[in-house]
């Protein structure tokens, strides 16, 4: 088979490994393949049309992961959403771009990464995308979107940004005049990293087209036009092949790859690059013989490289909302995921014929950065670090919530009901009610709690034991109870969202209506928090002694060509949804492959 020696093999087509094999392969002489365990769905409308994304979620584009039993929510296991087609979690996910803080990536360096701060990274997120603002000033208005700052305004990426939010519908503006309302409106640029209150935000939406941009169609299909490219699909990699070097490290010397029912080998002439993503990524590396030595062991596997962070220092991201039933009259989403006929007709109609109404629209529109007020005092109340080994981590989290624009969660508002409690496939659950609501929800930004991710058997099929140990610290369920609260206390009854809410309206769910006293928030929260689909760090660039998998070129310590790409390596997590920073580390690791 052509490609079965090319410069650069990826594990992975998704999110970040179409990125790199991308910027890799603009150089015309340098061969790259890349090996996607799923399949190509680019025609597939599910993907292409941004509403259609809660379908996706359990289906064949996804990985159908779950955790094992959480403790700390009851012992729920919970769902773990990982994208598995072309595109990756990018091809499957609600298209929210959200930018992090300086703050958070700036902790990235200190805890041990040279030329991984903010301003080390900032330019990569300009670089891969492009955002295209409508071009109606009464949309600008009715949308508040009055802060972008062009000296972080991405404008020549592949990826297309827009946002979602439509005048036609008065939620999106009541969202704003809200947190203006509340003094509370953003008082920045969010991609300026220094960004708290109350937006409109952009989502990963071709503005002309109306589709979902995505790592497949900004970076993958253009690259796969290229002859140095090559792209398998429903190529199963099985493990690495190492050989020792004669520096006691080890080479990968070639990859094992299942394709249509045959083992085929194929050997990089320069380097290994994993891109599998959170799950796979540590569960390839264990399969491979690099990990935790006694664990490789328990297992059977050879033992190439002692690594024990392969696996640890998992950091996730748990959400909730409340959905409240909104006046007569108001326009939400209800009826779409009820799968109402005469909806969907009509939504499918404007969507063909004038690439309008709710069809283009994904996930969210209306977003915000949130701090915890008195977080110093309410932490010095709290255990600090549940183990010695947590306390730097613990250190640098507390720190950036203790800043005046450190964002302890993010708020945001989702046009209709989600029933994120249920335990179906769908992202909204199955039990929707008739009536047509409108979400206000919570996300953690910096959680103290982490988890692992492992294999469970030496066998290529079975799933990882996922591990996130969510609420394992206390101070994570007092922190979002708080936000919870608020978000029913102060800005749910604000004028301009309160009107648009049936004062003795349904609710989601009995407890929903107990969420203003802080004991039934927290009640609330351990019923029905679930993943926001956030998982990384599972990989993590560290120092080898502070448990790090990769160093801050993102080889894997004790070998000499295999890097890790995704986000297994973020050493801690980011505030808001993880997909822009990474893209931002894909494009940044391609320039360190490069050599720039």
């Amino acid at each position: 088979m052509a490609f079965s020696s090319p410069d650069y093999i990826i594990v992975g087509g998704g999110t970040s490994g179409l990125v790199v094999a991308n910027r890799l392969s603009e150089k015309s002489d340098v061969q790259v393949l890349v090996l996607e365990a799923g399949n190509d769905l680019s025609a597939d409308p599910r993907v292409t049309i941004p509403a259609l994304f809660t379908s996706l979620m359990g289906s064949d584009a996804d990985w159908q992961y779950k955790s094992i039993s959480q403790p700390g929510l009851g012992g729920r296991s919970i769902q773990e959403p990982q994208g598995k087609a072309l595109g990756g979690s990018s091809a499957i996910n609600a298209q929210a771009f959200i930018a992090p803080a300086q703050a958070d990536i700036d902790a990235w360096a200190k805890l041990g990464n040279p030329g991984w701060d903010w301003a080390g990274l900032a330019p990569f997120y300009k670089r891969s995308y492009t955002l295209i603002p409508p071009s109606n000033q009464a949309t600008l208005e009715h949308l508040g979107i009055d802060w972008i700052d062009d000296e972080y305004r991405g404008t020549s990426g592949p990826l297309k940004v827009t946002f979602p939010g439509v005048i036609e519908n008065p939620l999106c503006k009541a969202w704003i005049d809200a947190f203006r309302g509340l003094d509370k409106a953003t008082n920045a640029d969010p991609f300026s990293g220094k960004s708290i209150g109350g937006y409109s935000n952009t989502a990963t939406v071709d503005p002309e087209t109306k589709t979902r941009s995505y790592s497949y169609s900004a970076y993958g299909a253009p690259a796969s036009e290229r002859p140095n490219v090559k792209i398998l699909t429903h190529a199963k990699t099985l493990r690495i092949i190492f050989t020792k070097t004669n520096s006691g490290t080890v080479e990968a010397t070639g990859v094992q790859v299942l394709i249509e029912g045959n083992i085929e080998t194929f050997t990089p002439n320069k380097e290994v690059i994993l891109a599998a993503g959170v799950f796979n990524t540590p569960k390839l590396l264990e399969l491979s013989g690099i990990g935790d030595g006694k664990l490789l062991e328990h297992h059977g596997i050879p033992v190439h490289v002692d690594l024990p962070g392969v696996g640890e220092n998992l950091q996730d991201h748990l959400m909730t909302g409340m959905s409240y039933e909104v006046i007569d009259g108001v326009i939400t989403g209800d009826p779409l995921l009820r799968q109402e006929p005469e909806a969907l007709a009509l939504a499918q109609k404007l969507y063909v014929e004038q690439k309008a109404g709710p069809f283009t629209i994904g996930g969210m529109q209306s977003h915000a950065f949130m701090p915890t007020p008195n977080a110093a005092e309410l932490l010095d109340q709290l255990p600090q670090s549940l183990k010695p080994e947590d306390k730097e981590y613990y250190d640098i989290v507390r720190s950036i919530l203790e800043k005046p624009d450190g964002s302890s969660a993010g708020w945001l508002m989702f046009l209709a009901q989600a029933n994120l409690h249920e335990h179906g496939s769908s992202f909204v659950g199955s039990k929707l009610l008739p009536e047509n609501f409108a979400s206000l929800a919570c996300v953690q930004s910096h959680p103290f709690s982490r988890g692992t991710t492992h294999i469970s058997s030496a066998d290529i099929d079975a799933v990882p034991s996922i591990d996130p140990r969510y609420f394992s610290h206390p101070a994570d369920l007092e922190i979002m109870a708080r936000h919870v609260q608020s978000l029913d206390t102060q800005l749910r009854p604000s004028k301009p969202l309160a009107a648009f809410f049936k004062p003795d309206g349904k609710r989601n769910h009995p407890d929903a209506f107990h969420i203003g006293d802080l004991d039934g928030a927290k009640k609330y929260i351990l019923d029905t928090a679930v993943t926001a689909y956030h998982s990384c760090g599972s990989a993590a660039m560290l120092p080898r002694e502070k448990g790090g998998v990769v160093d801050p070129r993102l080889v894997v310590y004790g070998t000499e060509n295999l890097r890790v790409v995704d986000a297994s390596i973020f050493p801690l997590i980011p505030r808001g949804n993880i997909m822009s920073s990474v893209y931002a580390v894909a494009e940044k690791a391609a320039d360190i492959i490069k050599g720039r």
